[in-house]
């Protein structure tokens, strides 16, 4: 069992979920889905993109997609979207990069959830550390971090 941020946050709501501990850190979305003997469609894959005002939002997508930053900016209608530098993914998130969960970020922002996840009543999310991923059900990410939903993969 591993104990994080996560898992205490959960464990303090009662929300049921599942460690899924890996063998070793993962190099890749593949290898985590590979490392957890699960399908790389139910892991939520998270993308920190930031526009020209500054305005930042944390858009999330099936881990089998990718995340298209030109819906998210015609969803917000904002100006351009780029993806946060590595260095202040953890300064903004409180997490590592590898690690960001919609779950606990340490700055507010608007969370994006593509319509895909929708096909998935179970799904994976990072547990904050890197060795272990947490499986939840869909509903009940859904009623702790309020994500807006539409189409915003490629």
């Amino acid at each position: 069992m591993i104990d994080t941020r996560i898992t205490a946050y959960l464990d303090e709501r009662d929300i049921p979920y599942r460690v899924l501990m890996q063998s070793r850190e993962a190099v890749s979305i593949e290898d985590a889905a590979k490392l957890r003997d699960i399908e790389t469609h139910t892991m939520v894959k998270t993308l920190l993109l930031r526009d020209m005002d500054n305005q930042l939002v944390l858009a999330c997508c099936q881990g089998n997609k990718q995340v298209d930053p030109k819906k998210v900016r015609a969803l917000l209608n904002t100006r351009r979207m780029t993806c946060v530098s590595s260095e202040q993914v953890e300064v903004l998130t409180g997490f590592a990069i590898g690690t960001v969960t919609p779950l606990l970020l340490k700055t507010s922002m608007p969370i994006i959830f593509d319509n895909e996840i929708k096909q998935n009543t179970l799904v994976t999310i990072s547990s904050g550390q890197r060795i272990a991923g947490i499986e939840i059900a869909l509903k009940d990410l859904v009623e702790q971090c309020s994500p807006l939903w539409s189409d915003i993969t490629r």
